[in-house]
Order: C-alpha cells, then structure tokens, then sequence
C-alpha cells in the first residue's frame, strides 16, 4: 500500500469501541420547526415529539425561530444566531420538522440549519450527532422535504435515522389545543422518536470514532478550517 501513511492509517477493532467512557447524564437533543404561524403545525408536531423524548428520559430544547434573521443579514453574533449555535453544541441529537411548501421545506427551516455552521475552527457542531427528520403537508402524503432534509443531513455528517414520519392533511391530525390525535401517523411520531432515542445512546460516546477520516486525519487544524468555512462564499 504504497500510497498510505502507516502512522495514520487505522485498522477498526471492536476494542475501539468497547473501551469507551459511558455517559451517564439525560440524552440531549435539540428540536426545530419550520414555520412561524400561530397555529403552525410543524410546532404542534415538533412538541409531540418533545413529549415523547422527555417521557423516555430525554433532555430537550425547542429553538424558537422568531427573530433568527437570514443568513449573512447579520453578523455571528446576533442573540438568536448565538442561541442556535450554542444549542446545536449542546445537543446530542436533533429533530428537524418541516412543512412542505412549493414541494420543498420553508426558508425558516432552511434558514436554521444554513445558521448551523460546519465549521467551528476545527470543531464541528454536528458531525456525529443524531438526526430525525419530519415534515407535515397539507395535501396528500409527501416526502420531498424529508429527501432536502436528509441530504442536509449528510452534509453535516450527522447520523441520520432510517425511520422518518410524513403526517398528511396535517389540519386533520391534530385537535384545537394542538395535541396530536390517535392514529396511524401517531403511531409513526413514536417508532421516529424511539429510534432516535436508541441511535443516540448507542453513538453519542464513540461519534468522534464513527467519524474520524483518514484524510482529515493528514490535515492540520487551520487547512481543515479553511476548507470547510463557507463565509467567503
């Protein structure tokens, strides 16, 4: 193998794993919406799938979007940019909900994740970190927002879940005080939620392991840092 280096070039061994440092604190996980309407359905999905997190021992946050400004219309440092970023530190794991608008996810949605950087220095916020996707439609069951989001979540190298949830005629699904009725999309919002739940205890402690690369393994800090900064772009 003439074209590797030996001393960066790692043979994966169950050892590797099987020493690792357990975490004893509540899973973390971070949830967001895609809309802003006082009757936003995104939201009322958005907080069942809080309760259910919570009810299994989960820590959870919900960023509200209000105030967050579009990407680049304000410096890093505006409170509700800071508020985000600091929250997608945090978490462990993520929720993105979405509705389906023109056959595409909302702006906001976009416009939250766009504010999650891929790059703090050499620090990345959510490579490694759990994801579960859903989105709501008013129409007929869809999943292109979902496809958008899980290629979003590839870029970020987050470890996004197999299970997904797609709630049509969402205006159907949920009563006046905003609770998700029973149902078969119900059933769906808990399997999402488990498996999320389940993907993280499993991953939280050896993400840095799962993905650790070879190449990036044979760059400095500050050329990894140029490379994955998108300001300049």
């Amino acid at each position: 193998m003439p074209h590797l280096r030996p001393d960066l070039f790692h043979k994966p061994v169950i050892a590797d794993f099987t020493g690792v440092t357990r975490s004893s604190h509540a899973p973390r996980f971070l949830l967001l919406y895609g809309s802003l309407r006082e009757k936003s359905y995104s939201r009322f999905l958005t907080e069942e799938a809080a309760r259910l997190l919570e009810a299994m021992g989960g820590e959870v946050k919900i960023f509200d979007p209000r105030g967050l400004p579009l990407p680049d219309a304000e410096p890093e440092t505006h409170p509700k940019v800071a508020e985000l970023r600091a929250l997608a530190q945090w978490a462990e794991g993520m929720v993105w909900c979405s509705p389906e608008r023109h056959g595409a996810m909302t702006g906001i949605m976009k416009a939250q994740i766009d504010w999650i950087p891929l790059s703090m220095g050499a620090v990345r916020p959510t490579q490694g970190k759990t994801l579960a996707v859903m989105e709501v439609s008013g129409g007929s069951q869809s999943f292109n927002a979902l496809n958008q989001m899980r290629i979003l979540g590839r870029w970020m190298r987050m470890i996004t879940i197999p299970n997904q949830s797609s709630v049509a005629k969402a205006f159907l699904e949920f009563d006046d005080t905003g609770r998700m009725k029973p149902s078969a999309y119900y059933d769906r919002v808990v399997d999402v939620m488990e498996e999320l739940f389940k993907f993280t205890l499993l991953t939280r402690n050896v993400s840095s392991l799962l993905v650790d690369r070879y190449s990036e393994r044979k760059e400095s800090a500050e050329e990894l840092s140029k490379r994955v900064n998108q300001v300049a772009i």
